[in-house]
């Protein structure tokens, strides 16, 4: 059976953990959801991984909508989400006309970047059939305003914002959110004070789902984040084992382990 939203939630109510790793082709979403990764995000890290850039800024949304296309035609079943692009939440009628594009080059939900502010948005795009996931804490888009990649919610007016933008955008209809770079027990109450599930990416074990970028995970990256665990060392080099086994990692609850948080 396909992996819904209404999947996820289930997962979150019984207590179970759920995975997503990011791809970009076919051929590789494909292998990733044969491993039984639940959820599939094209991710604007394209720009890093595909395109060789230092940042996330110059992806278009030309370029997610490609590589969204080519996702969904290998996809076997996993949730599709996909990035709304710099810029593209600037207003609502960019984030309409962004969204609108992934969801019909194959999405089933889009990821914004962001905070509080984008709770309007997320009732629009609720209303009009598109499933939202938030993406908070460490925004890459933002990084640039940020200084560059930095953990997020360490002191307590940081920390009180996250909270408060998770419990505001749950009421505005999101159908998920993403920390990223937030400090394990702030994304652990984050995970409790809210009803839909929450994905992590060097967040806590206590997230309802983690998510990795994959070449990250294989291994590709010569300097990896903190949060990153090599699954293909322990693969043997076999790619679709690596999969397997990182899938198993976060649904055993043994990844994230205590080094790979804040």
């Amino acid at each position: 059976m396909p992996v819904t939203i209404r999947t996820l939630n289930k997962r979150k109510q019984d207590g179970e953990k759920f995975s997503m790793l990011t791809a970009y082709d076919a051929t590789f979403a494909r292998l990733v959801s044969e491993a039984g990764v639940d959820a599939v995000l094209i991710g604007d890290s394209l720009g890093n991984v595909i395109q060789g850039r230092d940042s996330t800024v110059p992806v278009t949304l030309d370029d997610m909508v490609y590589h969204t296309r080519c996702v969904a035609r290998g996809n076997q079943g996993s949730l599709v989400l996909a990035d709304v692009p710099f810029l593209g939440a600037a207003t609502l009628e960019r984030i309409l006309e962004a969204s609108g594009a992934l969801m019909q080059a194959g999405a089933n939900m889009v990821k914004l970047e962001g905070g509080a502010w984008l709770a309007e948005a997320v009732t629009v795009l609720k209303r009009n059939g598109v499933p939202a996931c938030v993406h908070l804490g460490l925004t890459p888009q933002a990084v640039n305003a940020f200084g560059g990649y930095r953990v997020q919610g360490k002191d307590e007016q940081g920390a009180r914002e996250l909270l408060e933008a998770a419990v505001a955008l749950e009421k505005a209809g999101a159908a998920m959110l993403l920390l990223e770079c937030v400090p394990r027990a702030l994304s652990a109450e984050i995970t409790a004070a809210v009803n839909i599930p929450v994905t992590g990416i060097g967040a806590a074990p206590e997230c309802d789902g983690q998510v990795l970028v994959m070449h990250d995970m294989l291994g590709l990256n010569a300097s990896p984040a903190r949060f990153v665990k090599d699954f293909m060392a322990e693969a043997g080099g076999d790619v679709a084992a690596a999969f397997r086994a990182y899938d198993r990692a976060v649904k055993d609850g043994q990844f994230p382990a205590e080094q790979h948080c804040f």
